[in-house]
């Protein structure tokens, strides 16, 4: 029984847990404002079934990162009603928007810059209807380097952490990161290259899948420079490129070879981080990886 002063003796009080702060706080959900644009995920490469089901986990993934969200997803190359182009989706998103002074966010589904989507990407939002905010690539970000060391560990080719004393029999000493895009992609690519070098503590190089020899003059750079097991690792979501290449490519460097990315929960945060940047809000510990091992 209690009295005047508080409760009995010996019974337990409740009291409110302190609000973590720090590194350790945890990060409060974000929601989009009230009539914020509608973000629109331009995917590149060749329109196929796989292609959406990836740009619809990227949107889920979004959607869990900032609720609120007004997602659509748009081929770069798409015209159809199964896989709906980007000029066609602005057009639509400006019909139902009518006289906003930003309608339509762009993010473009690519981890560094790829000259001739983003000019495809620019020439649809100049043909469109809609007022539309183009946004970076998703690239560089250590939130990449991140997820590139766990699809070499799923892979095999990578310790999963560092701070363990076990050891991966195939693990690479020297790693390919390919992208596509030319010179400008290889060179973003290798900033995120260094990253991914100083989670690993192997030698990364950058080459572009679609210069003619640049894979297998980084994977004989690597072999000179005292690597004697190799790994390609995709700077890639997945849509830019038929797998077949990445194939070709180990095949050419004379190495095993990682995924592409894919729906990697980093992606999707990537994602909202460019988005949020364009309409003004800051997501909870965007431009943060994970902790390296």
């Amino acid at each position: 029984m209690s009295n005047a002063t508080g409760p009995a003796a010996g019974l337990p009080v409740r009291s409110p847990r302190p609000r973590q702060t720090g590194r350790h706080r945890r990060p409060e959900a974000l929601s989009a404002p009230e009539g914020a644009p509608v973000l629109v995920l331009a995917v590149p490469g060749t329109p196929t079934a796989a292609a959406l089901s990836l740009a619809e986990e990227v949107v889920s993934l979004a959607r869990a990162e900032l609720s609120g969200l007004d997602p659509r997803v748009a081929f770069v190359d798409g015209d159809d009603a199964e896989f709906p182009g980007l000029r066609g989706v602005l057009d639509q998103v400006a019909a139902e928007r009518p006289g906003e002074e930003t309608s339509a966010v762009v993010v473009p589904l690519l981890a560094g810059p790829e000259a001739s989507v983003l000019r495809r990407v620019r020439q649809a939002i100049g043909d469109s209807k809609a007022q539309v905010e183009l946004t970076d690539v998703l690239g560089p970000h250590p939130l990449l380097a991140e997820a590139l060391h766990v699809r070499l560990s799923e892979a095999g080719l990578a310790r999963a952490d560092r701070a363990r004393l076990f050891t991966v029999a195939t693990a690479a000493d020297g790693i390919i990161l390919a992208t596509v895009g030319g010179e400008e992609a290889a060179q973003a690519a290798g900033v995120t290259g260094l990253l991914l070098a100083a989670r690993l503590a192997v030698p990364v190089l950058a080459a572009a899948l679609d210069e003619d020899g640049a894979i297998a003059r980084a994977a004989e750079q690597l072999r000179s420079s005292g690597s004697t097991t190799l790994a390609l690792a995709p700077c890639l979501i997945g849509p830019e490129i038929a797998p077949q290449l990445l194939h070709e490519a180990a095949a050419e460097a004379g190495c095993s070879g990682a995924d592409a990315l894919g729906p990697y929960p980093a992606v999707g945060k990537l994602v909202v981080t460019q988005y949020a940047g364009a309409v003004g809000i800051v997501p909870a510990g965007a431009g943060q990886a994970g902790p390296q091992e």
